[in-house]
């Protein structure tokens, strides 16, 4: 399965998550691409089996977190997605507030059925992606 990752990261911690996601699903048998959403292509990236769209949380603490503006904005570049499988995810410090649901919503707007919703406090995917990536049919 071909997989994109699209990610907005401001310090670093979102790329990295970005980046251990994509070695789970190389682990896993899958050709996986990694990009920052400022520097992805959106017909390049639309064209894989799979699309992974995440950012930060932007938020007060704990009060009004929604999704990063460049995750936000890469989603409003995507053309019509009917037909495309995608995830999302994101990356907090203290709470995740509504943020996947969110960039769910924005990309089940554009016709994308989002088959899975991934939430990491840290740069680390946790055991719920990882038995997501190796179940995944290639």
């Amino acid at each position: 399965m071909d997989i994109a990752i699209v990610y907005d990261s401001r310090t670093g911690t979102t790329a990295k998550a970005a980046q251990a996601m994509s070695h789970l699903l190389v682990q896993a048998g899958h050709n996986c691409q990694v990009y920052p959403a400022g520097q992805a292509k959106a017909a390049e990236v639309a064209a894989a089996d799979l699309l992974c769209i995440g950012g930060w949380v932007q938020g007060l603490f704990i009060i009004r977190q929604h999704p990063s503006d460049g995750a936000m904005r890469f989603i409003q570049r995507l053309d019509d997605l009917v037909g495309q499988k995608a995830i999302v995810f994101c990356t907090y410090k203290l709470a995740a507030g509504s943020t996947l649901l969110q960039m769910a919503e924005a990309l089940e707007g554009k016709g994308a059925q989002v088959i899975a919703q991934f939430k990491y406090r840290g740069p680390e995917p946790n055991h719920d992606f990882a038995t997501f990536a190796a179940s995944l049919d290639g």
